[in-house]
């Protein structure tokens, strides 16, 4: 932060006058320095009124045209030349010199002390330092105002306003969403829109041929970022802009971050009711109430049942399941236990759309699990839900398609092994005798009670199956009976013989 040239030599305090170099005027001093040294170059740094009396000034005005030069080459703002003392007026070169070089050139009287000069600069560049940090003490409250009222669109014009700029937004993919208080120039867009591409919009700042200042900032909360703010300004931002530009930062990413927190915070209430529900929870009323958000327009829901033996694996689909679900704005209702995750999802879903909740799983994790999806159910029959998914679970392949419950139809006692020993041990106490008389004596009771079995007990489909007489089947049905010592008009004896033999030949 600076004072200008010009403000300089208009206080009438301080009858300045100024002999040369009046096109650069507008240079802003921020620091004022006086030397007598011959070579003083090496101690600036840009931005000072340098003041001397010419003490050690060269004699040749080629030499004095080469030092105005060497002055305006480390940026100085101007120099203030003390008369009546070594020089009774500005010495002659000097002033075609700064001419020539666009520097500053203003005549100190002897009444005038360089310290007074001192002190009006400084004191000057201490108020317009005042008025910096007012002017953002004012504004930042506005900001924030905005931000809550009005969101991006507000915030970006009290930014814009606050910087003397453009403000504008850029969502995460690099796309102009919004400028304010007008539409950038095509520059400055294309500018912003290169910094984010390559990867350079961190806190950078660009120069636009045009002179403008383009500064650019991430919309970042750890490892999430939410867009582009950037702000294009006639002058580099100076310390109290940037803190404005940072502080709207900081707001637009809270507005960002707050949706996200309150859907944590909404699938966490959801899990939680979920996880009232299936366990032995006295009061599972308002768990219901709350679980039916997960259900289709006709209120059913399906449970798809993840498991794994790799508890790292199950915090992985989780973690899958909630950024596929939340990227759709669909609710997130999870359950965890040893080795199992469950998750609720409406009764319309199909099993592609289980798998492909799946689908951020690298492929080694992928084949570590087995997925089993319910048949459709009233949301209050979730539970239920839950014990035929973890069963179909139990029957699919590692890495595959979910199973579905309604395709173990007429085969789920088969699939799951408890079952078929029990089944495979019912098969060999039963239906062995019974094969081994057809094979010791050549009969065809075995066959013929498939028959009868298969066809419900029916005595003329059975024999039609057969191509014998019912006359003959009752005999070989009687025979059997016998053998086996059952009764074979009682509907479970011919259940279980029905699953014995069929384990018996699959």
């Amino acid at each position: 932060m600076g004072v200008p040239v010009k403000w300089v030599l208009q206080q009438p305090d301080l009858a300045l006058e100024l002999r040369g170099g009046a096109a650069g005027v507008d240079r802003s001093i921020s620091l004022v320095l006086t030397t007598e040294l011959e070579d003083p170059f090496r101690w600036l740094s840009g931005g000072e009124l340098v003041l001397t009396t010419g003490i050690t000034l060269p004699l040749s005005v080629a030499d004095r045209a080469e030092f105005v030069h060497q002055l305006r080459d480390k940026d100085v703002a101007a120099l203030g030349f003390g008369t009546g003392l070594s020089h009774p007026q500005i010495p002659a070169g000097l002033t075609d010199a700064a001419d020539e070089a666009g520097l500053p050139l203003f005549e100190v009287p002897l009444p005038t002390p360089f310290a007074a000069i001192h002190k009006k600069v400084m004191t000057r560049i201490a108020e317009l330092q005042y008025d910096s940090v007012l002017r953002a003490s004012r504004a930042q409250p506005r900001m924030t105002r905005a931000a809550v009222q009005g969101g991006i669109t507000a915030t970006l014009r009290e930014l814009a306003a606050a910087v003397g700029g453009t403000a504008l937004f850029l969502d995460p993919s690099g796309r102009l969403s919004d400028s304010q208080p007008r539409a950038a120039a095509r520059d400055a867009v294309e500018e912003v829109s290169r910094l984010v591409h390559s990867g350079k919009a961190t806190s950078r700042v660009s120069v636009l041929a045009s002179g403008a200042s383009v500064a650019v900032q991430t919309i970042a909360v750890g490892s999430s970022i939410h867009g582009y703010l950037a702000v294009v300004s006639p002058v580099p931002l100076g310390n109290v802009e940037q803190i404005l530009l940072g502080h709207a930062n900081s707001l637009l990413a809270l507005d960002f971050e707050k949706p996200v927190r309150l859907r944590a915070a909404q699938n966490t209430l959801n899990s939680t009711a979920l996880g009232l529900l299936l366990t032995g929870h006295a009061d599972k009323e308002a768990a219901r109430v709350h679980v039916r958000g997960a259900a289709d327009s006709h209120g059913h829901v399906r449970a798809f049942t993840i498991t794994s033996a790799d508890e790292n694996v199950i915090e992985s689909a989780a973690a899958a399941v909630d950024k596929q679900l939340t990227e759709q704005g669909r609710p997130v209702y999870t359950h965890r236990s040893k080795g199992q995750l469950l998750v609720a999802l409406r009764g319309t879903d199909t099993a592609e759309f289980a798998q492909s909740l799946l689908q951020p799983l690298r492929s080694e994790e992928r084949k570590a699990t087995r997925c089993g999806l319910s048949s459709e159910v009233p949301a209050d029959r979730l539970s239920d839900a839950s014990s035929t998914a973890a069963l179909a679970a139990s029957a699919a392949e590692y890495g595959g398609t979910p199973l579905e419950f309604a395709q173990l139809t007429g085969q789920a006692l088969l699939t799951f092994p408890q079952t078929r020993e029990v089944l495979a041990a019912l098969a060999d106490t039963l239906i062995r005798p019974l094969a081994e008389h057809d094979a010791q004596q050549g009969t065809e009771l075995l066959p013929s009670l498939r028959a009868f079995l298969e066809a419900n007990g029916h005595w003329e489909s059975a024999a039609a199956t057969l191509g014998v007489h019912r006359h003959t089947l009752r005999n070989r049905i009687a025979r059997t009976e016998a053998i086996l010592r059952c009764d074979l008009s009682v509907a479970r004896v011919r259940a279980e013989l029905l699953l014995g033999l069929i384990v018996r030949q699959s």
